[in-house]
C-alpha cells in the first residue's frame, strides 16, 4: 500500500483525475510529482528571484494532503493542457433573442470543454407561449432551452471531455417557474443540471402571510404607454428595478409547497436566498447575483469565476482520540496564510476560456478558500457532530480561518495592489462592516488583494484522495460503505472504503466505533443546520451544504427545515431524502460495534 495514497479508491482517482499524462506518456510517476508539478505551476506568479522560495513552501503546502487545491488546478496546473484552474464560472445569456441564446450556449460550451463548471440565471428567457413579435411565434421558455445545454454537455462528455456539471437557477417570481420546479422529476431530464429556485425575500414574507403572488416579466420594450397590471423589479444584470408585466397570480403557500415537494421526491430544486446573498455580498456597489456555480457554494454575477481550494482539518488534530487531543491552530493558520498565496496566485496563472471570465476575474480576484475533514476533525477531537460544543469549534475554527485569510489579502494587497474594483463603497457594505476593527483599518490603510476570501465547497472528489476524509462540513456518511466513481471510459467502478478517522481509530487497535462517532442517520435537520449556521457569519461566499434526510422523514417537516433555514442567514439550502430518480453514489454497509459502544444504527 502506498504510503500516502492508502486507499485503492484514492490512488484511483489519483490516475484516473489528477495525474498527469502527455497523451500515452505518463510523467506524474508519484503522487509527489503531482504536487510538484502544481507548486512549479503557481510560482510562475511570483517573481523570478524568488520562485524557488515560493516552489519549496507551496510543496509542502501541498504534502500529505494539508491543503487540497481545487480538481482543476491539481490536474491541470503545469500541464501542456490549455484548460482553465478555476472550477467554476457563472456566465450570461445576453438578450432573450435565439443569437443571445446560441451566443450563450457557445460559451458555455466552451467552458465546459476547459474543464469548468457552469451557472446560468434562465430568467432572462421569456415564459413559454409568449408571443415573439419579431417572428410572430411563441416562446418554447427557459425549460426548452435548458434541454439544449443539457444535450450539449452529454455530447462533450462523450468526446471524453471532463464530465460537465450545470447549475439553473430561477426566480420565484418567473412565469414558468412551476414547470422549472418540476423540470427533473423526469428521470431522463436534465441530468446533467442541478437546479435552484432564487428565493426573495418578499416572497418569504408572501408565504408567511399566505398572500398572492404574482409571476412577472420584464416588459419588451420600454417608453409605450405601460399595461395597468405591472410591478417593478429588479431583474437580470440590472441594479435598478424595471417595469414588469404581471402574468398571473397564484397564491404564495401553494408555489411554496409545489417546490417544497419537488425536493422532497426528487432532492431538487435546492432554494438559494436571493436578498440574503446581494445584501451580504462585499461588491454589492457594482454587481448583481442571480445565479451560483453548480454547487451553490460561489454566488456570482455574469461571467464571474472563483477558484477553490480547502484546507484539510484532519492534519491538524494533535493526540487524536485521547483526552489531550487538540488542533495545531498556529499550524492551522499558517496553512491558511500561505493557502490565500498560493490561490490569489491561480487568478495569473490559469488560463481563462472566454477573455470576459479573465476581465472579471483580475477585476476581482475572488477565492474560494475553506475546509474539509470537519466531521472526521471532530471525531479525532472527541467532539459529536451537531452538539453545542459542535457548533463552538466550527464557529471558533471558521472564524479564525476568515481572519487569516483576510488579514493575507491585505498584506499581499500591500505587496502587490489591490483588486481593481476596490473602492471606499466597500467598506460600507453589510458584511465587510461586521469585520475585525483591527482588519477594517488595515484595509481602510493598505487595500486588498481580494474582493472574496471564503467558501465551503463540497470538495468531495479531492476529499476522497486524501484517503477518503469526511468532505467539507458535512457528516460523516458511514463508517463504512460502497463509492461508485466513474471511470475514464464512462465504466462505473465500486470501491469498498472506510472514514478516514474510524480507520485511524481502528489501526490504533481499538474496535467498533470512536466515543465521539456519529453519522447521517442519527443526525436532525435543525443539528445540520445549526453546524451550517455556526459559519456563515464568517464566509462571504456561501455553503455547499445538503441535509440528508431518512426516506421516512415526514414531508410536513420539510416545510420548517427550509424555513429555519432562512431565517438563520444562510444564503441557501439542498436536502437529500433517498428517491428512485436520482439515485446514489454512496451506498451503506454495516459496521458492526461491539456492545456498549455508540453504533448510531449503521445500516446495511
Amino acid at each position: 500500500m502506498n504510503p500516502i495514497l492508502q486507499e485503492a479508491i484514492s490512488t484511483t482517482i489519483w490516475d484516473i483525475k489528477y495525474r498527469y499524462r502527455r497523451e500515452e506518456t505518463i510523467i506524474d510517476q508519484t503522487i509527489e510529482d503531482t504536487w510538484r508539478r502544481v507548486a512549479r505551476a503557481v510560482t510562475l506568479a511570483e517573481a523570478p528571484s524568488e520562485r524557488t522560495h515560493w516552489e519549496k513552501a507551496f510543496y509542502h503546502l501541498l504534502e500529505n494532503f494539508r491543503f487540497l487545491p481545487g480538481g482543476r488546478i491539481l490536474a491541470g496546473a503545469g500541464t501542456a493542457h490549455r484548460v482553465t484552474l478555476f472550477n467554476c464560472f457563472v456566465m450570461d445569456i445576453p438578450s432573450d433573442s435565439i443569437r443571445g441564446i446560441f451566443d450563450a450556449l457557445e460559451e458555455g460550451a466552451l467552458t465546459l470543454q476547459q474543464g469548468g463548471g457552469v451557472g446560468y440565471d434562465f430568467s432572462v428567457l421569456r415564459p413559454k407561449g409568449d408571443w415573439v413579435k419579431k417572428t410572430g411565434l411563441t416562446a418554447s421558455g427557459p425549460v426548452s432551452f435548458m434541454r439544449i445545454w443539457d444535450t450539449t454537455c452529454s455530447v462533450l462528455q462523450s468526446t471524453g471531455a471532463r464530465r460537465g456539471a450545470m447549475m439553473g437557477v430561477m426566480r420565484c417570481d418567473h412565469p414558468d417557474i412551476e414547470a422549472f420546479v418540476t423540470a427533473k422529476s423526469d428521470p431522463q431530464a436534465l441530468r446533467h443540471f442541478n437546479v435552484s429556485v432564487m428565493v426573495s425575500d418578499a416572497f418569504m414574507q408572501a408565504v408567511k402571510r399566505d398572500d398572492d403572488w404574482p409571476l412577472i416579466f420584464p416588459l419588451e420594450e420600454e417608453g409605450k404607454t405601460l399595461p395597468s397590471s405591472i410591478v417593478y423589479r429588479q431583474w437580470g444584470q440590472s441594479l435598478m428595478d424595471v417595469p414588469c408585466r404581471i402574468y398571473r397570480v397564484v397564491k404564495a403557500r401553494e408555489l411554496w409547497k409545489k417546490i417544497i415537494t419537488s425536493a422532497y421526491n426528487y432532492a431538487e430544486p435546492g432554494v438559494l436566498f436571493a436578498d440574503t446573498i446581494n445584501r451580504l455580498n462585499p461588491l454589492y456597489y457594482c454587481e448583481r447575483i442571480n445565479a451560483t456555480n453548480p454547487c451553490g457554494e460561489i454566488p456570482l454575477p455574469a461571467y464571474g469565476a472563483c477558484n477553490l481550494g480547502a484546507v484539510n482539518l484532519t492534519q491538524f488534530v494533535v493526540g487524536a482520540f485521547t483526552d489531550q487531543a487538540q488542533l495545531n491552530w498556529s499550524a492551522l493558520e499558517e496553512t491558511v496564510a500561505l493557502g490565500v498565496r498560493f490561490q490569489d496566485n491561480i487568478v495569473d496563472v490559469s488560463h481563462y476560456p472566454l477573455e470576459v471570465q479573465k476581465d472579471a476575474a483580475l477585476a476581482t480576484r475572488r477565492l474560494g478558500l475553506g475546509v474539509t475533514g470537519l466531521a472526521d476533525a471532530m471525531v479525532m477531537l472527541g467532539i459529536v457532530y451537531g452538539s453545542p460544543a459542535s457548533c463552538k469549534f466550527a464557529e471558533e475554527m471558521m472564524k479564525r480561518v476568515a481572519y487569516v485569510s483576510w488579514a493575507t489579502s491585505i498584506e499581499l494587497a500591500r505587496e502587490k495592489g489591490s483588486f481593481p474594483l476596490f473602492e471606499k463603497a466597500y467598506l460600507e457594505g453589510d458584511f465587510v462592516r461586521r469585520l475585525d476593527s483591527s482588519l477594517l483599518n488595515a484595509i481602510k490603510h493598505n487595500g486588498l488583494r481580494n474582493s472574496h476570501h471564503n467558501t465551503i465547497a463540497p470538495a468531495g472528489t479531492i476529499s476522497l484522495l486524501a484517503n477518503n476524509i469526511s468532505n467539507g462540513i458535512e457528516p460523516i456518511f458511514k463508517g463504512d460503505y460502497d463509492r461508485h466513481v466513474r471511470a475514464a471510459n464512462g465504466d462505473i467502478l465500486t470501491f469498498e472504503v472506510k472514514d478516514y478517522a474510524l480507520k485511524r481509530w481502528q489501526e490504533n487497535g481499538n474496535v467498533g466505533l470512536p466515543p465521539a462517532w456519529i453519522d447521517t442517520d442519527a443526525l436532525t435537520p435543525k443539528e445540520h443546520l445549526a453546524i451550517q449556521a455556526a459559519v456563515q457569519p464568517y464566509i462571504d461566499n456561501a455553503i455547499s451544504k445538503t441535509i440528508n434526510l431518512p426516506e421516512t422523514f415526514p414531508f410536513a417537516d420539510l416545510e420548517n427545515v427550509y424555513t429555519e433555514a432562512y431565517e438563520l442567514g444562510l444564503k441557501g439550502c439542498t436536502v437529500f431524502r433517498p428517491n428512485p430518480i436520482t439515485g446514489s453514489v454512496l451506498v451503506a454497509r454495516k459496521v458492526e460495534s461491539p456492545p456498549g459502544d455508540h453504533c448510531n444504527q449503521c445500516e446495511d
